[in-house]
């Protein structure tokens, strides 16, 4: 299943909405629908700060826990624009130190850097291949498909990115459409920093929904 657009949850409703329940029924049901999930944030040095930031407040705010990984212990540095230094993030765990099976869904921000990085490094490369693989959601904005690329699992797959990835994925044999948030069975992408609310929205409801059917392993 491909999903395009804004604003359809899973039962064809307005995200986040539904015909019999009332306001604050929907800010409870927002505040707890993730209640119980673990969430990996995978990012290196270059990750685009308000990508971070953003869904990581998003997921938090359903209630989710969220571990932050990297390719190196201590702190990332993140990014504005790609070019101003503006934080840095603690990091929680390394990727080689865990797997997929230790997370409910995955969030892949973006950075042109913050990719490059990852996909230098086998232990992130695998750890992304392996949560795709495993049909559980995944959730990725801006460069961030450029990992998935790397990992060979993007053939077959609809999705949408920075438009300096797109040729990449399309020789990777995927489909890309110019749309603020596009979800593939058990990817999601976005394609800038400026789609995070609808991003950020699909996220939380894909995340809810938890496993789908793996796609076919990458060949």
């Amino acid at each position: 299943m491909v999903w395009h657009g804004q604003g359809r949850g899973l039962l064809g409703y307005p995200a986040g909405r539904h015909p019999e329940r009332g306001p604050t029924e929907r800010k409870s049901d927002m505040a707890s629908e993730l209640q119980g999930k673990t969430i990996a944030i995978l990012a290196a040095d270059g990750v685009e700060q308000v990508e971070l930031e953003r869904p990581r407040q998003a997921v938090q705010a359903a209630g989710a826990v969220t571990e932050l990984l990297s390719i190196k212990p201590g702190e990332i540095q993140a990014v504005n624009q790609d070019i101003h230094p503006p934080v840095t993030f603690t990091v929680d765990r390394l990727v080689g130190e865990v797997s997929a099976g230790d997370y409910d869904a995955l969030i892949l921000p973006g950075g042109a850097v913050n990719p490059d990085n990852l996909r230098q490094h086998e232990a992130a490369v695998g750890f992304v291949r392996d949560f795709v693989n495993s049909g559980k959601p995944v959730g990725m904005i801006c460069h961030g498909p450029w990992t998935l690329v790397e990992a060979g699992v993007v053939q077959g797959r609809t999705l949408t990115s920075y438009p300096s990835v797109r040729t990449d994925i399309r020789n990777a044999g995927g489909k890309v459409i110019d749309q603020e948030v596009v979800t593939d069975q058990n990817i999601t992408s976005s394609r800038w920093p400026e789609d995070r609310p609808a991003f950020c929205a699909r996220i939380v409801e894909q995340f809810a929904a938890g496993w789908t059917p793996a796609h076919r392993a990458a060949r």
